[in-house]
């Protein structure tokens, strides 16, 4: 091996599925201590890399070698043996076993043939303690909040002596405080001699943590560079193309208010919430986690229900925790949880893409299934759904795709007023413009939106009026023109800077994290909340 400190190569890795070449010639390597950053937009071959080193697949073509010498991944206990840890976006954890059996699970420490509890406790605080989370090891995994799970899974990874890790996207539902104590971590290992892979879609956290880059796009490598190159490049290597503009809002003209909510109050949870929102308009929520965001916009959609006030739809008062009537008035509801509440992962593209028209288009209790295919067809054309066909199961397609069909089932229902929970979650750049293309092409049509997110420079960007929530109740609204993070962080903690807010206090210390626009010619990519302070500005 021509470098004594290269842990891992991968050479010409080819992968095809049925009707997909997933892989095609894929180059990486990865070095003792070094943090090694694996970007692409969601299809490009990254999840399919990470499991081939993690046993779930096997290469077609191409090989790789660990130590210098060429080796055969064929399962999860191969990858153990060469000291190759994943960690995925799904945190692989038995809810109802403790912190430490989850750590040893299927290797508990044993003494005259019963697990020895005592042992294998105190080697789980050893390794906790060595990544920084204060929690018990007989605490029940279900009772963590993610940062902790986050921490949890880390160390089950050096309990395996690790010498390779791999985190897929660990970033994208932790608060700009926890990411910074993950961050901490990952540099510790990294002094340990560990070789780190990890994947995000965050390009600021790039210059922060790694030391090198590897673009793929369309399942090759496209180029390896340090990860001080500027932002605009890697957006531009991964997409292929510039993006002149990261928020491309387009504001028509405005029209009657379509939704309207008034005094809307769940004792504990909300209270006295009232907005509206026009016809042509995007109006974003914002503040931070636990401010009751999410909660209101389940009752506004009837999924959940509310003590008091009234939801309005297009001149129709809707009746509480009606989820039937809200789909009839025209109201729609992308969640946050796309995978557990927007989509049956197991059914096809089609199928999903015609959940909401199902009930209109059977008749005699006949579904018109030429017609919801025709439909499905159409839709899947007009937001571009990379796909093998219809018939593909929705839990094979990339995040940004599986957004896409979610959010084209309501346009297939001619939806008037849609909400949309934290859009572009762990979607890529050149994905996240896409969708809010389609946010524009809804508001010229002259729908209205209701977008909630903790990206506080995508509600800046994309949003005509900015409402911020605190404590449950709506702390003040900011048009455009005077919606600035310093505005909007200061009405999300209680300090408000002259612009119409309520009674509200909060103390939480927050840190947002933010990026820039890119602007010039040359320029171009099941959520537990328990813990969390503060929105991510990314």
């Amino acid at each position: 091996m021509s470098n004594p400190d290269e842990l891992l190569r991968i050479e010409g890795i080819r992968k095809t599925f049925p009707g997909v070449v997933a892989l095609d010639g894929v180059d990486f390597d990865l070095r003792r201590g070094e943090v090694h950053v694996l970007l692409g937009e969601n299809g490009a071959g990254k999840s399919t890399l990470i499991k081939m080193l993690s046993g779930a697949h096997t290469p077609d073509a191409g090989r790789i070698l660990a130590g210098g010498r060429e080796v055969r991944i064929q399962d999860a206990q191969d990858s153990e043996r060469l000291g190759i840890a994943t960690i995925y976006q799904e945190f692989n954890l038995v809810p109802d076993l403790t912190v430490a059996e989850n750590i040893f699970l299927g290797r508990q420490p044993r003494r005259f043939g019963m697990i020895d509890r005592k042992r294998m406790d105190a080697d789980a605080e050893v390794l906790l303690k060595r990544v920084g989370v204060n929690v018990s090891p007989r605490a029940r995994v279900r009772e963590l909040g993610v940062a902790r799970l986050q921490m949890v899974e880390i160390a089950k990874a050096l309990s395996l002596d690790a010498r390779v890790l791999i985190m897929d996207e660990p970033t994208a539902v932790l608060t700009s405080e926890e990411v910074e104590k993950l961050f901490a971590i990952v540099r510790r290992l990294r002094e340990d001699g560990v070789g780190v892979v990890f994947i995000t879609h965050h390009l600021e956290e790039i210059a922060a943590l790694g030391d090198r880059v590897t673009v793929i796009r369309d399942g090759r490598s496209v180029g390896q560079v340090p990860a001080s190159t500027p932002e605009d490049e890697l957006v531009r290597l991964m997409v292929g193309r510039s993006i002149e503009q990261q928020y491309p809002r387009e504001r028509p003209g405005t029209g009657a208010a379509l939704l309207r909510v008034e005094g809307l109050t769940r004792d504990g949870v909300f209270h006295d919430v009232s907005f509206e929102v026009r016809a042509g308009e995007v109006v974003g929520i914002a503040g931070l986690v636990g401010a009751g965001r999410t909660e209101v916009a389940r009752a506004v959609f009837g999924a959940d229900p509310y003590d008091k006030g009234a939801v309005t739809v297009d001149g129709t008062v809707l009746p509480g925790h009606d989820v039937g009537a809200a789909m009839a008035a025209g109201l729609g509801l992308v969640p946050e949880d796309r995978k557990g509440q927007g989509l049956v992962l197991d059914a096809s593209v089609a199928e999903n893409l015609g959940l909401v028209t199902l009930r209109s288009a059977t008749r005699a209790g006949l579904v018109d299934l030429k017609g919801q295919h025709a439909a499905a067809a159409r839709i899947a054309e007009q937001l571009g759904v990379r796909m093998a066909g219809l018939g593909q199961h929705v839990r094979t397609l990339s995040g940004g795709n599986q957004q896409k069909v979610v959010i084209g089932k309501w346009l297939l229902a001619n939806t008037r007023v849609l909400i949309l929970d934290e859009p572009t979650r762990g979607i890529d750049v050149g994905a996240k413009v896409e969708i809010y293309q389609l946010v524009n092409e809804l508001t010229a049509q002259g729908a209205a939106v209701l977008m909630i997110s903790s990206d506080l420079p995508e509600v800046l960007g994309m949003s005509d009026r900015v409402l911020v929530m605190a404590q449950g109740r709506i702390a003040g609204e900011l048009p455009a023109e005077r919606a600035t993070q310093d505005a909007v962080m200061a009405l999300a903690v209680g300090t408000p800077t002259g612009t119409h807010t309520t009674d509200t206090t909060h103390t939480t210390r927050t840190r947002t994290r933010t990026h820039t626009t890119h602007t010039t010619d040359d320029s171009n990519d099941t959520d537990d909340t328990t813990g969390k302070e503060a929105p991510r500005g990314r």
